[in-house]
């Protein structure tokens, strides 16, 4: 999963259109470079359009919003097939854009 800082989103906003170009290049070449073991990928809408149902209690509750205020978010994720975390690892210090990557193994 990528994870975005507020500080990321920040530096990202503040990149003039071509600097925010060639982040997003990157991006993309970096899906293009892994292909071969990216088996599902997507970039999730921002935060504020989150819908939070809580089950934890008596009847469940919905609102609008992320579950709690954060100052990290998860703004996309991929599935990959790796043979191991060590290769997780090493995929994950490759990806150029959000300054987080939570790796867990799929059921």
């Amino acid at each position: 999963m990528f994870v975005e800082t507020e500080r990321f989103a920040r530096e990202l906003q503040a990149m003039g259109e071509l600097e925010r170009q060639a982040a997003y290049a990157a991006v993309g070449r970096w899906f293009a470079d892994n292909a071969d073991k990216i088996t599902r990928h997507t970039h999730l809408a921002p935060v504020h359009t989150a819908t939070t149902m809580r089950l934890d209690q008596p009847e469940p509750m919905v609102t609008d919003g992320p579950y709690l205020e954060g100052k990290e978010v998860v703004s996309g994720f991929a599935e990959v097939e790796v043979a191991d975390l060590d290769e997780a690892l090493r995929l994950a210090r490759t990806w150029p854009a959000c300054p987080i990557v939570e790796i867990r193994p799929a059921s």
